[in-house]
């Protein structure tokens, strides 16, 4: 406990924390706070967004003239009319006009020059200024001083049209064509280079606050500009190593907040959960999830990561929940969120937030009975997440078009990193030696190895094991338990009859009964041995030790009794030692394995009802339950009388429905 709330508080950010609470439209309640020294007034998110886009707007984007272009056009098209003279089928004597004509028409294209329009530039209008360098002096310009491709090649169809003395106007229209090109070329880089240092130079704040000067009065409205200064303060006061104080007193202030925190946690385990409380082990997981927590929390605020909503806060609750219970997890998250809240920034909405996504993650996955239930949980999460934040958003700025729907994408993230969850259970389950729901998922799938070769080998006891976990699962859920465990339990309380699953009735299905050869001392070992083999096959094959207990425990230590009646009746002259005909125990000793005996019985005794009616199973009921009161098989467990009254009418209730009785009027409230 110490070496956690150590770890906790070294990792913990050192500086002081901002004593006051507060929010927009809100009534300022404290005293007169007066500025206790001078700083300056941070701009808002807005402020900056719009003073960024005036100076995106001031910075021009820059063009480079590239004057070889022009020069290398000009000298490749009179290469190329020489070359094509020939097919203008005009005489030599026009050569000279034509050459000159074209040459005349690109210089003055090229001299205006041609550029490519950039349509990040065109929002409000087609045309923008610009700034061209020519040999690094720059002057400006506007696209509509200048030709696009296409501007150019219809000058030039134009110009050429318009020259009476050209006859073959198109064949020089094709030939000039070809040699049109961008000379003005946009530059990317050099732009880019000068809007971040535009950027950089943005100032973000705006005026100051003077040393004494009143920054909000007592029963004032805290409106959208005292909210600014109040949020620049805090800033001040945080980040300022000479106004937070001295750092060791911060440390001892954070051991002795997590201190109590931890404590508190400890007296919450000794008072309702001693099982916890006296295991070493779970203690040091609950430990280690929390300092896990609370040490990435750490990290993320010295690392500055943009927001601290990528956490994945819902981890702890979901890893408690699905290990321990609904009650603890609540628990558990409440206290991290309340050390969570002392650093970070608006520590109020950030309790709501996770306080209710907490609650939903826990109560999503209350009976976790599929592994969907994980996918369905983390979209309730998020689902809480866009209501909290839209609620808290509405409050803050009272419209709904100034919500920031940006700053939610980190819930989202938060969300996907919270599926985390299922692996790091597995290790947990793996490290620490303990049985998670999702576990017990998997081992009651009856497509597991010795459920299959129990349905194969022994199909009586299968289906009896199927009859028992239904019983048993519908009671445990009326009365309060884990129904899952329940189920797993009762799905292999009798998987040591597969040694010789013939010495059990409802596997002879041939008439011939393999105990009337041998001595009644004998049948009854046989049968007893079932309990031995059982918790020697689900070692062997890695059941969890919560299972193994429903085999041990689900005969108690009764007897034998048709074997032992039947010896008594048969040697009344001897002596007899009842050890041999009673199991060895122990009896039930939580309200999870009491309910699994009692479904265990009844279930067995139902099938010898040769006639079976709504009496007749009332009777058996009543007679079965009471018989293991009496014999004090559920002594040690947490069962009530009034649970097992309602243990009663649901047993009585599904028998009925199993053996298709119609319902006798008189006993319908039985």
């Amino acid at each position: 406990m110490t070496a956690c709330v150590v770890v906790i508080t070294l990792f913990l950010p050192k500086q002081a924390r901002f004593k006051y609470e507060f929010d927009k439209g809100k009534i300022w309640l404290q005293k007169d706070l007066i500025s206790p020294y001078s700083f300056p007034i941070n701009k808002t998110n807005a402020q900056i967004e719009k003073d960024q886009a005036e100076i995106l707007k001031s910075v021009l984007p820059v063009y480079q003239n590239n004057v070889q272009i022009a020069q290398s056009q000009l000298s490749g098209f009179q290469s190329d009319f020489e070359v094509k003279w020939k097919t203008s089928g005009e005489n030599d004597n026009a050569k000279a006009r034509y050459l000159d004509a074209a040459q005349k028409v690109l210089s003055e294209i090229y001299n205006r020059g041609i550029s490519t329009l950039s349509k990040k530039y065109q929002q409000n209008n087609p045309n923008y200024n610009f700034t061209l360098l020519t040999n690094n002096v720059g002057h400006q310009l506007n696209t509509a001083q200048v030709f696009t491709i296409d501007q150019a090649s219809n000058y030039l169809d134009n110009s050429i049209n318009s020259m009476a003395d050209i006859k073959n106007k198109a064949w020089l229209i094709d030939v000039a064509d070809d040699h049109l090109q961008s000379n003005y070329i946009y530059d990317e880089r050099l732009t880019d280079k000068l809007e971040t240092e535009a950027l950089n130079n943005i100032s973000t704040t705006r005026g100051m606050v003077q040393k004494g000067e009143l920054i909000v009065a007592n029963g004032a409205i805290i409106t959208p500009e005292i909210f600014q200064k109040l949020s620049s303060l805090r800033d001040t006061y945080e980040k300022d190593s000479n106004i937070t104080g001295d750092r060791r007193i911060v440390f001892l202030g954070q051991f002795l907040l997590v201190g109590l925190i931890i404590t508190l946690l400890m007296v919450f385990l000794y008072l309702f959960r001693k099982d916890i409380f006296a295991d070493n082990r779970l203690i040091s997981l609950i430990l280690l999830v929390i300092t896990g927590m609370l040490v990435s929390l750490s990290w993320a605020i010295k690392l500055k990561i943009p927001s601290l909503y990528y956490i994945p806060y819902c981890i702890v609750p979901i890893i408690i929940r699905i290990l321990f219970d609904t009650r603890l997890a609540m628990y558990i998250h409440i206290l991290v969120v309340l050390v969570a809240g002392f650093f970070v920034p608006n520590s109020f909405e950030f309790g709501v937030l996770q306080i209710t996504s907490g609650m939903v993650a826990i109560f999503s996955i209350k009976n976790l009975v599929k592994r969907e239930q994980f996918l369905i949980s983390a979209l309730l999460i998020l689902l809480n997440y866009f209501v909290a934040y839209v609620g808290i958003s509405f409050i803050r700025n009272g419209s709904l078009s100034d919500i920031d729907w940006y700053n939610f994408i980190p819930f989202t993230f938060s969300v996907l990193l919270s599926l985390l969850a299922y692996p790091l259970i597995y290790g947990f389950e793996r490290v620490f030696g303990i049985v998670s729901d999702v576990t017990l998922m998997e081992i009651t799938n009856t497509n597991s190895k010795l459920l299959r070769e129990l349905s194969y080998k022994a199909p009586g006891t299968f289906q009896h094991s199927l009859q028992v976990a239904n019983l048993a699962e519908a009671a445990i859920f009326k009365i309060g338990g884990n129904a899952l465990l329940v189920r797993a339990g009762a799905l292999y309380h009798d998987i040591g009859k597969l040694e010789n699953p013939q010495y059990f009735i409802e596997n002879q299905n041939t008439g011939l009964n393999p105990h009337d050869k041998l001595p009644y001392e004998q049948s009854a070992q046989i049968i007893i041995h079932h309990v031995h083999k059982g918790i020697e096959m689900a070692r062997r094959n890695n059941l969890p030790e919560m299972v193994v207990d429903f085999i041990r425990t689900h005969h108690g230590n009764t007897r034998v009794d048709y074997f032992y009646q039947s010896y008594l009746k048969n040697f009344p002259e001897k002596l007899v030692d009842e050890k041999i005909f009673r199991y060895p125990g122990p009896i039930p000793f939580s309200k999870e394995t009491a309910v699994l005996m009692l479904a265990d019985s009844v279930e067995a005794a139902s099938r010898s009802l040769k006639e079976p009616d709504a009496k007749s199973i009332s009777d058996l009921v009543d007679r079965i339950i009471d018989y293991k009161l009496e014999q004090d098989q559920l002594s040690d467990s947490s069962i009530t009388l009034k649970d097992i009254e309602t243990i009663k009418l649901i047993f009585k209730t599904m028998l009925i429905g199993i053996y298709h009785v119609r319902i006798d009027y008189k006993l319908e409230n039985v």
